[in-house]
């Protein structure tokens, strides 16, 4: 089988444990950034989206405009452009990166944050915007000839879409999100599922579910899934944990981290969460720091869960292992970032992808 690795770069040098330096789009470090990930082995990179950070599809077109074989996942809210214009957005920075764009589809967990861009509808409506914009995406991007549409969010007439897709199955659509109404959303339009890393047996579990809504939707094929983790790997298992305890006490420090890729934290620890992902991070957390193989949860509780958090602790061979323990019940692709986002991301094309894809060649020989 083949694993998918996704690294996540941004327009400057920022993680929790590293204030924001230079502006907010430094073109030389996001094309050194994108150019580290080619080069470490990465199939894509995810670029965030957050109320404050720069806009995402110019950060593909740039990036891909540095690289050659890099692959861009775009993060995308719904709601706040037509998806007729989105559809032919995204498919012209297919053809201008040669088939190199994916979208990660967000409907949106942060009230507050959906605010700050004039979206004012409750969740569950925003699940049922975003359903209704997939329906309309798919259809722009297939249908033979013009396209009309009048729905409970969108209506309109004679949409001839000229520029389509350059990749022959259609730019691949990835969707996150952990409550009821995402699985059936998700479930029913994506690609690829994506998950924060939780527990094996929790991720079994909602691996399960997807696939469940994905057949009660009609598909023969269900999602791919992916599963995101912050790996922190040292030379010997001592040090990974030494590395690992010296990242949570400057995110303590920093009272819940500095920033992120998609701008400052908005939430500071002890603060509820809405957000059914970082819930269930937290709730892990809860039951303890350490689960399964090698995975951490402090990190996630002393951020609140504000995004995928949850860390891989150990020496790259520990770390693989654990890696592969996912790809074990279902896992398709891997998202890791780290917590010293350009330095991690050269580790893991020199340490830790190439324990991964080894051992799945050496599985593929056997098999």
């Amino acid at each position: 089988m083949t694993v998918e690795f996704i690294g996540m770069i941004g327009a400057q040098h920022v993680s929790e444990i590293h204030a924001a330096e230079g502006p907010a789009v430094n073109p030389a470090f996001l094309r050194e950034f994108a150019q580290a990930h080619e080069k470490a082995g990465f199939d894509r990179v995810l670029i965030g989206y957050g109320s404050s950070s720069p806009e995402t599809t110019q950060l593909a077109a740039y990036a891909a405009a540095h690289t050659e074989r890099l692959g861009f996942l775009i993060a995308h809210r719904p709601g706040f452009v037509a998806p007729t214009l989105a559809a032919r957005t995204f498919a012209t920075a297919d053809h201008l990166t040669g088939g190199r764009i994916a979208v990660h589809i967000i409907t949106g967990g942060n009230d507050a944050d959906q605010r700050r861009d004039g979206d004012y509808l409750g969740k569950d409506e925003r699940y049922a915007r975003t359903d209704e914009y997939l329906d309309v995406l798919r259809r722009v991007w297939t249908a033979e000839g013009p396209v009309s549409h009048e729905g409970a969010h969108y209506r309109f007439e004679d949409h001839n879409a000229v520029v389509r897709p350059v990749q022959q199955s259609g730019i691949p659509l990835y969707f996150g999100g952990s409550s009821e109404a995402a699985l059936r959303v998700g479930g029913k339009h994506a690609d690829v599922y994506a998950m924060w890393g939780e527990p094996l047996a929790q991720t079994a579990e909602q691996i399960a579910a997807v696939r469940k809504v994905a057949a009660d939707a009609g598909r023969s094929e269900p999602p791919r899934i992916s599963v995101s983790f912050r790996p922190i790997l040292g030379a010997t298992e001592e040090q990974a944990w030494e590395r690992a305890h010296h990242i949570l006490d400057r995110i303590n420090a920093a009272r819940g981290g500095l920033a992120s890729f998609t701008g400052p934290k908005t939430l500071n620890p002890g603060q509820e969460v809405a957000n059914v992902g970082s819930q269930r991070l937290l709730a892990a957390a809860e039951a303890g720091e350490l689960h399964d193989r090698a995975l951490w949860t402090p990190t996630a509780a002393a951020t609140n869960a504000a995004g995928n958090s949850t860390a891989l602790v150990g020496t790259p061979e520990t770390v693989a292992a654990a890696l592969l323990d996912y790809v074990d019940i279902g896992v398709t692709t891997l998202l890791i970032r780290g917590y010293d986002p350009f330095d991690d991301a050269v580790e893991y094309g020199r340490e830790l992808i190439p324990l991964v894809r080894r051992e799945i060649a050496r599985r593929e020989a056997a098999s």
